[in-house]
């Protein structure tokens, strides 16, 4: 069983967890041009809620739909309401936040013509990403054979659903393979990140990760580039290849479900 909540925001109003359905005509289901966000909730000090950075996860959700030229019929506030009153109605302090903005029935074919989108949010609970163990022991990775995805094939700055085909390869392969993890190349062989995960490396007290290209502009990344810049750390976003992980002194993956 996946994961399951008693509430669904539903385009506006909460549904119950069973009654949230879309018809098998879903123009998402059939061409995967979707957009979603991840979104982390934690459990604050006298039992309220803290929500990782939701206001910069809902433009980077507007701005992948905007990129993919669809219209979400609701603000940024909006938006940001939706997923706190769902958090409560699930009593969730501690959790996942899943928006998901798709187009719907009508056309049918490529061009998606007038087709409405809809919008779901919907909360869960979500442990460790690749598993409790890995946040003590770590893990082991494999380069992929499947390449990232070139800044000519994809909109690389948005987070699309069809984007993650890519990703499901690549981690499908390494899981098969006995790996925990797939590490991803761009098109001219550096490395690009993981399946749904940035990269650091560390060398010499020097953080290095991908420059902005073929990877996802992720938030937690953002958030470790500062944090670490605060704390007096020289951090180089240049391209890499893979040699260097082979003598790097530390490397890590960051992003808002990985943590």
């Amino acid at each position: 069983m996946g994961p399951k909540s008693e509430w669904i925001w539903f385009d506006g109003r909460l549904v119950p967890f069973d009654e949230a359905r879309v018809h098998v005509h879903c123009h998402t289901l059939h061409y995967g041009l979707g957009v979603f966000e991840g979104i982390r909730s934690y459990e604050c000090s006298g039992g309220s809620s803290g929500v990782f950075r939701l206001d910069d996860h809902v433009e980077r959700l507007i701005d992948s739909a905007n990129i993919m030229e669809m219209r979400i019929p609701y603000t940024a506030a909006e938006i940001e309401e939706a997923a706190i009153e769902t958090l409560k109605a699930n009593k969730l302090s501690h959790g996942y936040i899943r928006p998901i903005a798709f187009i719907d029935a009508g056309v049918m074919g490529v061009y998606p013509g007038n087709n409405p989108v809809r919008l779901v949010i919907s909360t869960w609970p979500w442990g460790a990403y690749l598993g409790e163990g890995a946040l003590e022991k770590g893990i082991r990775i494999k380069t992929s054979s499947f390449t990232r995805h070139h800044v000519n094939v994809m909109m690389t700055k948005a987070k699309v659903c069809g984007n993650y085909a890519n990703s499901i390869l690549a981690k499908r392969d390494a899981i098969a393979d006995g790996y925990d993890e797939a590490l991803m190349l761009d098109a001219q062989g550096y490395v690009s990140e993981a399946t749904g995960e940035n990269i650091f490396i560390v060398r010499n007290k020097k953080l290095k990760t991908p420059p902005l290209g073929s990877i996802l502009a992720g938030i937690t990344r953002e958030s470790i580039i500062a944090l670490a810049r605060d704390l007096g750390y020289e951090v180089q976003e240049q391209q890499f290849t893979r040699d260097e992980l082979y003598i790097a002194d530390e490397a890590f993956f960051t992003g808002t479900a990985a943590e």
